[in-house]
């Protein structure tokens, strides 16, 4: 199988396309894809470093360099956990309230083209492709796991 025909060749070159899509756009507005992610997923009450790791699909180490830049923008900013220090939360400042909203909309125009630009019937085969494939990934990881156990 070459790799122009694997599953993940195609999975890999379409996010790719989207990221770049989203990160022409958004850099109209001073963000990247992956800081807009980030806003968008800052709760009221504070996000956890960790939980925004586990999002991205990063650690929290690799984190820091993007969460120091964006909060050198004034997007964000940090605070210990009174309760353990080792734990931080990630609040957005009024401007990263601005710049969240922008970044909705943004997702929202581009979810809107791809919408119209596909028939239901290729959204829903696409919809149930992807959770499958999530799902068998996901399944090979774990029989994978209790391969290597034994």
């Amino acid at each position: 199988m070459s790799k122009n025909n694997t599953i993940d060749y195609y999975l890999k070159t379409a996010w790719q396309s989207v990221a770049n899509s989203y990160n022409q756009v958004a850099s109209k507005v001073g963000l990247t894809q992956a800081s807009g992610y980030v806003l968008i997923n800052i709760h009221k009450e504070g996000t956890a470093v960790s939980q925004i790791a586990n999002l991205l699909g990063v650690r929290s180490t690799s984190l820091s360099r993007m969460l120091n830049g964006m909060e050198e923008q004034g997007l964000i900013y940090r605070e210990a956990s009174s309760q353990d220090k080792r734990s931080v939360k990630v609040f957005l400042t009024d401007l990263g309230l601005e710049k969240r909203t922008e970044a909705k909309n943004i997702v929202r125009e581009f979810n809107d083209y791809l919408i119209d630009n596909m028939t239901e019937s290729e959204r829903d085969k696409l919809e149930a492709s992807l959770i499958k494939i999530n799902q068998l990934a996901q399944k090979y990881i774990q029989e994978n796991n209790k391969a290597s156990k034994i």
